[in-house]
């Protein structure tokens, strides 16, 4: 027990580095992209559609490395496949801050596209893997919430940082503090690889022709090891292999659809309607992240067992409806400050839809299934800066067809409701792992 609380601690702090890395530039990016492409200007479409393809062509790469990343790690391990991710994320914070010249931020484009291809929600993706290797399934809902909670933790602290730094200084603490995290995950994290002798728990995706004895056992000596590399095949049968994960994987997609389509449109839609700055924009996330961390660390666990994770899912998804709603609407600027207290909300959806995935597999598939499901949010990712781009630009110009600066994010508010319906068929969430020995799980 106490073994396993030391790994999870330097999880946390793993997470919590990397995720301050992660989010003390997010406020300064929209400042330092208009100042490189369209300096003096509080519109730029360039910005936006730039912005937008490179969100498109980073859910190109991770649709296709998130599975082979979480079938790798069940193969290896998750601190093996965390370092890959974790190097990677250090190159373009290091290119900005060098300089937020044009030049340099061309580069930054660039090495930030490709490095973001792998190491964009690999670690997120692992982190969870890693706890459910340590987790009961009773208890993931609420170890996913903590784990989201730490991630908030990091973008509050990383956003009052930001909000006292300049953009270069914001960038040099990043390059910083995400070399520290490699370095302290490989120094202080415990590699984790799942139990593959545990004959109470059959991997989904392993074909078991031939194995199957006379008294109706399996003999898993026999069974042949799943190859590396997932086929397209393999990642639908495991989304066909309970209702439940079928129904989790659609809520998956409109809901990153809508997270998608909100990254690549709120900050241009608040500095066009606005006029927004870093300052503001770090503020309102400093204020979410606040009520975030709060919630997620405090107020879903003690909801997960009387509600569910099923329920908690579907009001974290119709307050994100509504939040989006009452944004596209924003007749003043204190309306998007108002709407952050929707926050204690929304952080419910994303602990709650991972919790059920990660109950429809065994033990040695988590990170197959958690990667299937980030593949699966990564494809809305390509999807959303494609629809939701081009609509931003058209409704911030003169071009618009009619006015309505936040159609875009009512078009979201829209896609919210769709992923709120889908969650209601999910119901209560059977789980398909057993865990073979009690000793192996740890309450939160």
């Amino acid at each position: 027990m106490e073994k396993k609380v030391k790994a999870l601690s330097h999880l946390y702090v793993t997470v919590f580095l990397s995720g301050f890395a992660s989010f003390i530039v997010v406020p300064a990016i929209t400042d330092v992209t208009m100042s490189a492409l369209c300096p003096g200007t509080d519109e730029c479409s360039l910005a936006i559609y730039l912005s937008g393809f490179q969100q498109a062509v980073i859910g190109v790469g991770t649709a296709l490395m998130m599975p082979l990343i979480g079938n790798l790690s069940d193969q290896y391990g998750r601190k093996s496949l965390l370092t890959l991710p974790m190097t990677l994320s250090i190159i373009p914070f290091a290119v900005l801050a060098c300089s937020t010249a044009t030049n340099y931020f061309y580069a930054y484009y660039t090495l930030r596209t490709l490095t973001a291809m792998i190491s964009e929600g690999s670690i997120n993706c692992l982190a969870l893997a890693y706890l459910a290797d340590n987790i009961s399934d009773t208890q993931r809902a609420s170890a996913f919430g903590i784990l989201a909670g730490i991630s908030s933790g990091a973008f509050v602290f990383a956003t009052l940082a930001a909000r006292f730094l300049s953009a270069g200084s914001t960038f040099q603490v990043a390059t910083f503090v995400s070399m520290l995290a490699v370095v302290y995950m490989r120094i202080f994290l415990e590699e984790s690889i799942p139990d593959r002798n545990d004959s109470m728990t059959q991997p989904i995706l392993k074909e078991t022709e031939g194995v199957i004895q006379k008294d109706g056992n399996v003999d898993t000596r026999k069974m042949p090891v799943f190859k590396t590399i997932p086929s397209l095949k393999d990642i639908i049968r495991l989304i066909k292999s309970s209702p439940s994960f079928s129904q989790a994987a659609i809520v998956a997609f409109f809901q990153s659809l809508a997270e998608g389509g909100m990254i690549c449109s709120i900050m241009y839609y608040l500095k066009a309607r606005f006029h927004f700055n870093k300052n503001q924009f770090a503020d309102l996330m400093l204020i979410a992240g606040i009520i975030s961390t709060v919630s997620q660390l405090f107020i879903m666990p003690l909801l997960v067992s009387p509600i569910g994770d099923g329920r908690l899912l579907s009001i974290g998804l119709l307050v994100s409806c509504l939040n989006s709603i009452f944004n596209s609407l924003a007749w003043s600027a204190w309306v998007p400050y108002a709407t952050t207290a929707l926050s204690i909300v929304m952080v419910f959806t994303t602990p709650s839809l991972r919790s059920i995935i990660s109950k429809q597999v065994g033990t040695t598939e988590q990170g197959k299934a958690q990667g299937c499901i980030s593949g699966v949010t990564s494809l809305a990712n390509i999807i959303a800066p494609l629809i939701f781009s081009p609509l931003t630009a058209l409704f911030l110009s003169e071009e618009a067809p009619f006015h309505f600066p936040g159609f875009s994010i009512l078009c979201i508010a829209i896609t919210l409701m769709i992923a709120f319906i889908q969650s209601l068929t999910i119901g209560k969430t059977p789980s398909n792992s057993r865990d073979e020995n009690c000793s192996n799980s740890m309450e939160v």
